[in-house]
């Protein structure tokens, strides 16, 4: 079978991984490690990262083995890892899209982009919170469900919904730490995003009563 264009670019990513320096990357996030891997967390869920290959390995919940991830994930470990900045620091303060330092145009909320995620979890009061409280985050007070959530234990960033009334449609939002482009490149937030909705949809999915 002919690999994807994303499988490619994920292969090339862990042959680029190979060329960093591990130790420095394992000093600067804390991680956990032996001789063989790497461990990081993200999302809520481990990841191990085979230091002779640079493949990028998840452990499933239910089974506890460990299994292929998307290429979202993948390049949002790569890049935190590999390209972040030697001396980046949060700020304490979340901003969206629109308030990064360095980004010129973007798009504050992120429904057009999602609209069929927004589509699925307007409604949902208690299930996107519960799925929210599973990835571990923490209550927020704005919107309708708000949650500070951990993309990375280093690395926090706000999801924030509002249901749709008779007057305004459903809304979903990120906030993200005003440093957030220290840690990753602007596309990346997007994988995150991307990656983050798919988790809150599963978890809902998958504790249906």
């Amino acid at each position: 079978m002919q690999k994807s264009n994303y499988q490619i670019m994920q292969e090339q990513m862990a042959e680029r991984f190979l060329r960093y320096d591990q130790e420095k990357m394992i000093e600067k996030f804390q991680l956990a490690c032996n001789a063989d891997y790497i461990y990081i967390t993200f999302v809520n869920s481990p990841y191990q990262i085979n230091r002779k290959t640079g493949e990028i390995q998840v452990q499933k919940k239910a089974e506890g083995n460990w299994d292929q991830t998307s290429y979202n994930e993948a390049m949002s470990i790569y890049d935190v890892l590999c390209d972040s900045k030697p001396d980046c620091r949060l700020s304490g303060k979340f901003v969206s899209l629109t308030s990064l330092k360095g980004t010129v145009f973007s798009s504050g909320t992120v429904g057009n982009i999602f609209q069929k995620s927004v589509e699925f979890f307007d409604g949902k009061t208690r299930e996107l919170a519960r799925a929210c409280e599973r990835l571990g985050g923490i209550p927020e007070r704005v919107g309708d469900v708000s949650f500070r959530l951990g993309i990375f234990p280093f690395l926090p960033a706000v999801f924030q919904f509002w249901y749709s009334d008779e007057e305004f449609p459903a809304m979903l939002k990120f906030m993200w730490d005003e440093n957030i482009l220290d840690y990753v490149h602007y596309e990346t937030i997007y994988f995150m995003m991307s990656h983050v909705i798919k988790r809150l949809e599963e978890e809902i999915e998958d504790n249906k009563l």
